[in-house]
């Protein structure tokens, strides 16, 4: 490891393109030399690859490092129709990637919905995912059995079904993306440090995007909520019911790391409760001055990490 961190900072590329045999196209970052163990980071809502800037520098240093940008993100496919968000077909999506990169397994590392989506990626497709590192992402049936359960968990998951409504991505957009900036503030409802303007202007050129037929640029991002069976019950609705579900679907056969900044108001450490009767290689790392934004808070301790856990 010392010697990895002691090697310059590798060089970030983008721009670049995956045609998938599915019709996605996705846009990617990368950083390090193809042929070398491929990393796979994976960001949430409302991000896109340069969430993982500070990652892809680092760990190009000894690996193909890669950072698609999600379909409905920024520079990748933005299909019109809320079917085509399932989490099915973005797990598709990564799967076909990974193979159009020139591989057949990977380190895994995701964050909020990009770890929704690698969770399930790593109980149906365990021989393509070496590793897995989730950072601020529930377990599927852990955080199904919160929203079912918890009011605690279901007013923390509230926006959700403000998501799910028709013009959620016109009010994001109102203002200048006023909402959205307000969602990267810190745990304290003030602005963080890690969003220079330079960050911000990153963001809004990515939120600005548009999608194909005249798609919203945000759409995509809020039909990941639209397109999910996971959602707190609305006013008047019975929550969900998770009789159907067998526990033994859900379990993680992959060595996993789960990074958890303990001060993210959306997804409470409760959410960690229990999460070694799904995983059977599990190490968890928590920081507890850490919010949901953890990775950009403390790059180099995330980093640190990962790193420890990446054979």
């Amino acid at each position: 490891m010392e010697n990895a961190m002691a090697a310059p900072a590798a060089v970030i590329r983008h721009l670049q393109y995956a045609s998938l045999p599915n019709g996605s196209q996705l846009h990617y970052a990368s950083a390090g030399e193809r042929g070398r163990p491929l990393m796979l980071f994976v960001h949430g809502f409302p991000e896109f690859w340069f969430e993982w800037e500070d990652q892809l520098a680092e760990f190009g240093r000894t690996h193909f490092a890669v950072a698609p940008d999600l379909r409905g993100y920024n520079l990748s496919s933005k299909p019109a129709e809320v079917e085509a968000y399932r989490p099915r077909h973005i797990v598709e999506d990564l799967v076909q990637f990974v193979s159009a990169l020139g591989y057949d397994q990977a380190v895994v590392v995701a964050h909020d919905w990009g770890g929704a989506i690698c969770w399930n990626l790593a109980i149906q497709h365990p021989e393509l995912v070496r590793q897995l590192v989730i950072v601020n992402s529930p377990h599927p049936y852990l955080f199904a059995k919160a929203l079912a359960t918890d009011p605690e968990q279901q007013a923390a998951s509230a926006y959700m079904n403000w998501l799910r409504k028709p013009g959620a991505e016109k009010a994001l957009a109102a203002n200048d993306f006023a909402l959205l900036d307000r969602m990267l503030a810190d745990a304290d409802g003030k602005p963080a440090a890690w969003y220079t303007e330079e960050t911000r202007e990153r963001y809004h050129a990515a939120w600005s995007q548009p999608g194909e037929d005249g798609v919203h640029p945000l759409a995509g991002g809020v039909n990941f909520y639209r397109a999910s069976p996971m959602h707190p019950p609305g006013e008047g609705e019975p929550p969900p019911d998770i009789s159907r579900l067998d526990p033994a679907a859900f379990v993680i056969k992959v060595p996993t790391l789960v990074i958890w900044g303990e001060r993210d108001r959306a997804l409470p450490k409760s959410l960690l409760n229990g999460l070694e009767e799904f995983v059977q290689d599990l190490r968890v790392e928590r920081i507890p001055e850490g919010s949901h934004w953890v990775i950009h808070e403390q790059p180099e301790r995330v980093n640190l990490l990962i790193r420890s856990a990446v054979a």
